[in-house]
């Protein structure tokens, strides 16, 4: 059994390689470099795909690889028993808009159970992740990479800028079509057209930052793969639904980008959150406590705009759920000032929820719906031959979404990521 079962591992494996899944930015992470075999023993293990809870269940870690799990599982001899009695286990929690401008950043990512980023854009994105993949480093996030965000002015620098981002292999082109409120210009169609030509020659998937439903449908229409913020002026409608589905395209909400933009104006409670004060960027915190900040935020007409619409954000959201086009976790973390890196993406659960998604429901978007836009075929649910990116939970998330606050370990390929 055994043997059939680590062959069955390695099939999957060389599969996914044929296949063109695992991308190498996923893993910077080494495997668990004690050798030890781990057995989490009586938890309650959610896996990420939807089904219900395992009880008393048990997960076994092999060389930084889940090799067995569920309640009938006995641990090996020899292997490294850890008692979850009464806690949750789920799959590592994984951002599909997030920003990285840092390689400490992706420690903190990791501290908050974040184990997986996509950072949708960035100039410092290629040097990171050619650091990480040389330096192999454990506990710390795995990074996915956009680079830098495509500004071209004439079709030529778009197709030029699709270039670069293809000799980088990174993982798919971004460009924003986005002007501001009003107070800026937007990308032209004839400009940010080349760009889905040139990603479509390349092989490659393109997202999109929007505000307005007249630019989802355009850039829909062309072949986007990625709605990287919510529509946010009026409500979605048919059209465009049928436009996701027919690209096979994700939606990523970002509730906590608008919330970030007025929030500040007078202090939110969350700022005095024992779980942000734990890992949060204290030079960060000090920035949302200046007067001054605080002032801009108060006089700010956009985040009064987004603040007002951050209801129909919400409605669309799960008005595209229900039709079946797939949710990815996102925050737009690691942007302007106050979009506290892992923090906000467990506060964006909530929201989700509020959104209308059940628990479970929000799980999975922020776990396999998001391996699976990554094209992350190892990651996402707590499956034999998955990589053991987990979080020990000392509260259930299915009866509130805040627990995934109550953190009491972090593991990445089999390692446990240390504490501040």
């Amino acid at each position: 059994m055994k043997k059939n079962l680590h062959y069955s591992m390695a099939l999957t494996i060389a599969l996914a390689v044929v296949a063109g899944w695992l991308t190498l930015s996923a893993f910077p992470a080494t495997d668990d470099s004690s050798g030890a075999v781990k057995a989490f023993v009586g938890a309650r293990i959610i896996d990420g795909t939807g089904k219900a809870a395992m009880q008393n269940a048990t997960l076994i870690v092999r060389n930084g690889r889940i090799e067995a799990v569920g309640p009938s599982v006995k641990p090996p001899a020899g292997a490294q028993r850890i008692d979850a009695s009464g806690k949750t286990i789920i799959p590592g929690l994984e951002s599909g808009h997030s920003h990285v401008n840092g390689a400490d950043q992706l420690d903190r990512f990791a501290r908050y159970g974040i184990t997986s980023v996509m950072s949708l854009g960035g100039d410092k994105e290629i040097e990171i992740r050619d650091q990480l993949r040389s330096e192999h480093t454990t506990g710390r996030s795995r990074l996915f990479i956009a680079g830098p965000v495509i500004v071209a002015k004439t079709p030529e620098d778009a197709r030029k800028a699709v270039d670069l981002d293809a000799s980088a292999k990174t993982d798919i082109v971004k460009f924003r079509l986005d002007d501001n409120l009003g107070a800026g210009t937007k990308m032209s169609p004839e400009v940010y057209t080349p760009i889905f030509d040139e990603a479509r020659k390349k092989g490659m998937r393109v997202a999109v930052h929007v505000v307005y439903l007249s630019d989802a449908k355009a850039v829909l229409k062309l072949g986007a793969s990625m709605i990287a913020h919510s529509v946010r002026d009026q409500d979605i409608d048919d059209e465009t639904i049928a436009l996701l589905k027919k690209n096979n395209a994700v939606y990523c909400p970002t509730f906590t980008r608008e919330l970030s933009t007025y929030v500040y104006g007078e202090k939110p409670a969350f700022l005095n959150d024992p779980f942000l004060l734990k890992n949060g960027d204290q030079a960060e915190m000090a920035k949302v406590h200046d007067s001054a900040f605080i002032e801009k935020i108060r006089n700010d007409k956009n985040g009064q705009w987004y603040k007002e619409h951050l209801p129909v954000a919400m409605r669309n959201m799960k008005k595209v759920f229900d039709a079946g086009v797939p949710i990815v976790m996102g925050t737009d973390t690691g942007a302007p000032t106050g979009r506290f890196i892992g923090y906000f993406e467990h506060v964006e659960l909530d929201y989700m929820v509020q959104a209308g998604l059940t628990p479970m429901q929000t799980l999975v978007a922020s776990t396999s719906n998001v391996a699976k836009f990554l094209h992350a075929s190892d990651l996402g649910t707590l499956e034999p031959g998955k990589w053991a990116d987990l979080l020990v939970l000392d509260a259930n998330p299915l009866d509130d979404i805040k627990n995934t606050r109550k953190i009491d370990s972090v593991w990445i390929a089999g390692n446990r990521v240390p504490e501040k």
